[in-house]
């Protein structure tokens, strides 16, 4: 049973920063890519960035690009979302999710190709 846990979230002004945590438990954490969404109120869940089991690929969306970096620590089952720079369009719920190597793509965030979603971590950015 795979399991995910979000951390990290909460009030930041704007040109803030904030680290996410996605915890794993339950299963091989070093076999899965680890990606991480986002959904604004009112608005589709979008693919925000994604990292590969070694962290040998990356893929981050156009809209987080020089600001955000994702990472993992295998020993620790985590992987970590740095957000620079925040901006109110920023806000949103974070939520991470497992996908298996063979649908790791490095120019899109497929989300059915995803599972075992973890709960969710509110963001806010706003002065």
């Amino acid at each position: 049973q795979l399991q995910l846990v979000e951390s990290g979230g909460g009030l930041v002004q704007p040109g803030g920063s904030l680290r996410l945590s996605c915890a794993a438990s339950g299963f091989t954490f070093d076999t899965y890519a680890i990606g991480w969404f986002r959904q604004a109120p009112g608005k589709e869940r979008e693919g925000v960035s994604c990292i590969t089991s070694r962290s040998d690929s990356t893929y981050y969306a156009d809209s987080v690009k020089g600001r955000f970096t994702i990472s993992r620590d295998n020993a620790k089952n985590t992987v970590y979302l740095q957000m620079n720079n925040l901006k109110p369009e920023d806000t949103a719920i974070y939520t991470c999710a497992a996908v298996p190597p063979w649908k790791y793509n490095n120019h899109r965030m497929w989300e059915d190709d995803f599972e075992s979603w973890g709960q969710g971590t509110q963001v806010t950015v706003s002065s």
